[in-house]
């Protein structure tokens, strides 16, 4: 049996009220270097632990090399680079990213060196776009999760940033 709402006195034929709120968006949340860093969960493929990969000569400082990902060949970059990363500690994952091409250009597939990956995060509050760092132009916009800030990431943004060879 259903039951039927009945409106409170006082308010008969008034319309009830709707609480309007954001939709709920999930973001994978990881670590590289000293920085937090976010992607929407649709923007991330996998994540997969850390293997060997294959250096580039005259590779730029950011691409850490290139790996074989069941027979997709993946760049791997570093966006922490500038922080001047110890050659001696190795990222633990690689999140494996996949930036959509148009019809004149194929998905790009993105691996991000992360040294942690914090999990997933859903929340429905929005970016904070007017607190994101101007000297990052990767980034748009900072999310909040509890008392800490991530570095909301932008694949077209982070590709403009970090150009890699279509390989």
């Amino acid at each position: 049996t259903a039951e039927l709402l009945q409106p409170e006195a006082g308010t008969a034929g008034a319309a009830p009220a709707f609480e309007e709120r954001e939709p709920e968006r999930q973001y994978c949340l990881f670590r590289a270097g000293r920085e937090r860093f976010c992607l929407n969960v649709l923007d991330v493929e996998e994540v997969v632990e850390w293997r060997p990969v294959t250096r580039l000569p005259l590779a730029p400082a950011f691409l850490l090399g290139i790996f074989n990902l069941r027979g997709a060949i993946v760049p791997v970059i570093d966006i922490a680079f500038t922080e001047g990363r110890r050659p001696d500690l190795t990222p633990k994952h690689v999140v494996v990213t996949r930036l959509q091409g148009g019809a004149e250009r194929g998905d790009l597939r993105l691996g991000l060196a992360a040294d942690e990956v914090i999990g997933t995060y859903t929340t429905s509050e929005p970016l904070l776009v007017e607190e994101a760092p101007l000297g990052v132009p990767h980034c748009c916009g900072m999310l909040r999760q509890d008392d800490r800030l991530a570095l909301a990431l932008d694949l077209g943004r982070l590709n403009a940033a970090f150009p890699v060879p279509v390989i």
